[in-house]
C-alpha cells in the first residue's frame, strides 16, 4: 500500500511537469509562427520599398534600404534559430517527462524499446530472466542516450563483476546519484541533443576508429609545404601579370600545383572522409562535457570522484573537443563542393588541416577516450539511480563477499517483489537460504506464481550485483553465480528436441555447480525434466536433485511432482515450499503468497474444464481469476 501512495505522489508531480512543458511548447510554437511570418512579410514589404525607393528617390537609397531590410531579416532569422532550438530542448524534455512516466506506470508501448542485440542462447540466465528484448529489464532501466551507456548497462546486467568491493563502490556512486533527478534529466537532454535525433543514439565508434588509426605518413607535411610554395608561386605570378610587370607563366605553375594536389588529395581520400565523420560527431558531444565540467559537485564526493577527468584535465574538454571540431570541419571543407573547388585551387586547405587534425590527434588520443567513457559510466550509473528515484521503495542490498563467516546465511530476503510487475498487481514474498547445500523445492497449481518466484529472485539478483536498488524492503546476499533453466526450447533445424534440450542445459547446470570455483552457484530449475514420461522424469528428478545437494551452491526448483516433496524428508538441506489457490463463489483465486510445506492441491482438472475440454469429473469452477499476470506471459 505505502508503495501505491509513493507511486501516485510520483505520477502527480511527474503530470504537473509535463503540463509545464505543455504550456511552453504552446508558447513557442505559436512564437516560431509568429517568426515565420515575420520573415515573410520583411522580404515582401522590403522587396516593395526597395524598388519603390530606387524609383521615386534614388538607386543608393534603394541600396540602403535593401541593406537595411537585409538586416532586419537576418535579426528575426537569427531569433527564429533560437526559438527552434529552445522548442526542441523543450519537446525533448516533455518526451523525457513522458517516458519517465511511462516507466513509472510499466507502460511498455510508450517506454522506448531496446534492441535485443546479439542472441546468447548458450547465457548462463539471460533469456530465462527476460534481462533484454522486448518488455526486459533492460528496457525498463534503459535511459542512456549512447550506444556506449546502453552496452555498458547491459554488460553489467549480463555479465556482473562478482566482487563485493567494487559492487559497493557502484552503490555509493547510484545511491548519490538517486537524488539529483535535475542533474540525470538535464545529461539525459544534452546526450539527447547529441543523438540529433529522438530515437537515435550517439555512436562513438567513428571516434574509436580514428584515435585508433596509424599517425599520417611524414611525407603529408613535405607534400603541405611544397604545394604552399606553389600556391604562393602561383599568387605572386598572378600579381605580376596583373600589373603587366611578367608575362602569363601563373597557367604553368597553376597546372602544376593542380596536378600535385590532385594526386596527393587522392592518396589521402580516407583522411577526409576521417575529418568529415569526426567533425558530425565531435560537435554536438562538446554539450555534454561543457556541462560535466562545469557542474559543481559538492557534497556528492564519489560522483565527483568519477567526473574528475572533466575538471583535472589539462585543457578543458570541450575546449579540446571545440579545436577538433573547427579542424575537422576546416579540413571537410571539400564536402561543400564549390566552395571547396574554389579554396583548393588556390591554396591547399584541406592537406593542411587534415596535417593539422592528424597533429593534434596525438596530444588528445589518450584524453578523448577517457573522457567519453566516463559519460558511458554516468549513463549506465544514472539508469540505475533513476530506477531507484521512481522507486523509493526499493532498497540497496547488503553483498556480502564470499569469505563472509558461515553464520550469516546465503541470502535473506523480505517483501522481495518482480519489478516488471505493475505495483497494484506485484505480490512480495520473503525468502531465505541459511547455509550453502539448501535446496528450496517449490510446489503449486498451474498458475500459482512458481515461474513468477523464480524470475523474481534471480532478476533481483542481477539488480543487486549490478549495483542498483532492489524490489524489496532489505535483502543480504553473498555473492552467487546464476544459472536458470527456466525456458528451454527445442530447434528443429538442429534437431534437437525439448527433452534434450534440458538435459544438456541441466549437464551445463551440475558441471557449473561442481566447478573449483571459489563463489558458490545460485541456480533456478522451473518444471524439472517436464519433456518425459511422469516414471521417468520422477527416478531422473530423484538423482538430479540428490546430485545438487553434493554441490557448491543453493537452488529453487519447481515441479508439479508431488512425489519429490518427501526427499525434505530423507535429505535436510531440502525444504519445501508451495504456492495456493482458494475456491470463491465457484471462482479460483491466487494470492501468490509462498508458505513452507508442500502444496496439497492441484488445478490442472479445474483448467480443463473451464476451457471446455472433456474431464472425468465435472461441477469444477467455471473460472479463473489470474491476478498479477507477469508481462512476458
Amino acid at each position: 500500500m505505502q508503495a501505491e501512495h509513493g507511486q501516485q505522489r510520483k505520477v502527480h508531480a511527474l503530470r504537473r511537469q509535463i503540463a509545464r512543458l505543455e504550456r511552453r511548447l504552446q508558447h513557442l510554437h505559436s512564437l516560431s509562427r509568429r517568426c515565420t511570418r515575420g520573415r515573410v512579410g520583411i522580404v515582401l514589404v522590403g522587396l516593395c520599398t526597395t524598388l519603390i525607393a530606387e524609383r521615386l528617390l534614388s538607386t543608393g537609397v534603394g541600396l540602403i534600404t535593401a541593406v537595411l531590410c537585409t538586416i532586419g531579416f537576418l535579426g528575426v532569422a537569427a531569433c527564429h534559430k533560437r526559438v527552434k532550438m529552445r522548442l526542441w530542448r523543450y519537446t525533448i524534455w516533455r518526451r523525457l517527462k513522458a517516458t519517465h512516466m511511462a516507466r513509472l506506470q510499466r507502460d511498455w508501448e510508450r517506454i522506448p524499446g531496446s534492441p535485443q542485440g546479439p542472441e546468447e542462447p548458450e547465457h548462463l540466465f539471460a533469456a530465462d530472466l527476460n534481462l533484454t528484448g522486448e518488455r526486459s529489464l533492460l528496457q525498463l532501466l534503459d535511459t542512456t542516450t549512447s550506444q556506449g551507456g546502453r552496452a555498458r548497462l547491459r554488460t553489467w546486467l549480463l555479465q556482473p563483476v562478482l566482487d563485493a568491493a567494487h559492487i559497493q563502490t557502484r552503490q555509493q556512486r547510484v545511491r548519490e546519484l538517486v537524488p539529483l533527478a535535475a542533474f540525470r534529466d538535464h545529461l539525459a537532454l544534452c546526450g539527447a541533443l547529441v543523438a540529433r535525433t529522438p530515437d537515435a543514439r550517439w555512436e562513438g565508434e567513428p571516434i574509436r576508429a580514428w584515435l585508433q588509426r596509424h599517425a599520417a605518413p611524414p611525407s603529408l607535411a613535405r607534400w603541405v609545404v611544397c604545394l604552399g610554395l606553389l600556391a604562393a608561386t602561383n599568387i605572386v605570378l598572378m600579381s605580376l601579370h596583373a600589373l603587366a610587370v611578367l608575362p602569363a607563366w601563373w597557367p604553368l605553375s597553376l597546372s602544376l600545383y593542380l596536378v600535385l594536389y590532385l594526386y596527393k588529395h587522392g592518396a589521402a581520400h580516407d583522411l577526409f572522409v576521417d575529418a568529415y565523420r569526426l567533425e558530425q560527431a565531435l560537435e554536438p558531444l562538446r554539450g555534454v562535457l561543457l556541462y560535466l565540467e562545469t557542474r559543481k559537485y559538492s557534497g556528492t564526493p564519489h560522483l565527483a570522484a568519477l567526473c574528475a577527468p572533466f575538471r583535472g584535465a589539462a585543457q578543458r574538454p570541450s575546449v579540446a573537443l571545440k579545436r577538433i571540431a573547427r579542424i575537422a570541419g576546416a579540413a571537410g571543407v571539400q564536402h561543400s563542393n564549390l566552395l571547396g573547388l574554389l579554396i583548393n585551387a588556390l591554396v591547399p586547405w584541406d592537406l593542411y588541416f587534415v596535417h593539422r587534425l592528424q597533429q593534434y590527434r596525438e596530444t588528445i588520443k589518450h584524453a578523448l577516450p577517457v573522457w567519453i567513457d566516463t559519460w558511458y559510466e554516468l549513463e549506465a550509473l544514472n539508469a540505475l539511480a533513476h530506477f531507484g528515484y521512481l522507486h523509493p521503495d526499493c532498497v540497496f542490498p547488503e553483498v556480502l563477499p564470499v569469505t563472509t563467516p558461515s553464520a550469516q546465511p546465503v541470502l535473506r530476503a523480505s517483501a522481495l517483489g518482480h519489478p516488471l510487475l505493475p505495483t497494484a498487481e506485484r505480490v512480495c514474498n520473503d525468502f531465505a537460504f541459511g547455509q550453502l547445500g539448501e535446496i528450496a523445492l517449490i510446489t503449486g497449481s498451474n498458475m500459482s506464481g512458481k515461474s513468477t518466484f523464480l524470475r523474481t529472485l534471480g532478476v533481483n539478483l542481477c539488480l543487486a550485483y549490478a549495483g542498483a536498488p532492489v524490489n524489496a524492503t532489505a535483502l543480504q546476499t553473498v555473492l552467487l553465480r546464476l544459472f536458470t533453466c527456466v525456458k528451454v526450447s527445442d530447434s528443429v533445424t538442429d534437431g534437437i528436441s525439448y527433452f534434450y534440450a534440458e538435459v544438456r542445459r541441466l549437464k551445463a547446470l551440475l558441471r557449473a555447480l561442481t566447478a573449483a570455483e571459489p563463489i558458490p552457484l545460485c541456480f533456478l530449475i522451473d518444471e524439472i525434466f517436464r519433456g518425459t514420461n511422469n516414471r521417468e522424469r520422477l527416478i531422473g528428478s530423484r538423482a538430479y536433485i540428490h546430485a545438487l545437494t553434493r554441490g557448491h551452491g543453493v537452488g529453487v526448483i519447481s515441479t508439479h511432482d508431488l512425489e519429490l516433496i518427501t526427499l525434505a524428508d530423507t535429505v535436510p538441506h531440502i525444504h519445501n515450499y508451495h504456492f495456493r489457490e482458494e475456491v470463491r463463489a465457484g471462482r479460483m483465486v491466487f494470492d501468490y503468497r509462498l508458505r513452507p510445506g508442500p502444496c496439497s492441491t492441484t488445478n490442472a482438472l479445474k483448467i480443463m474444464q473451464m476451457e471446455g475440454l472433456p474431464v472425468a469429473e465435472v461441477g469444477w469452477p467455471q473460472n479463473v481469476v489470474r491476478r498479477g499476470e507477469a508481462p512476458w506471459t
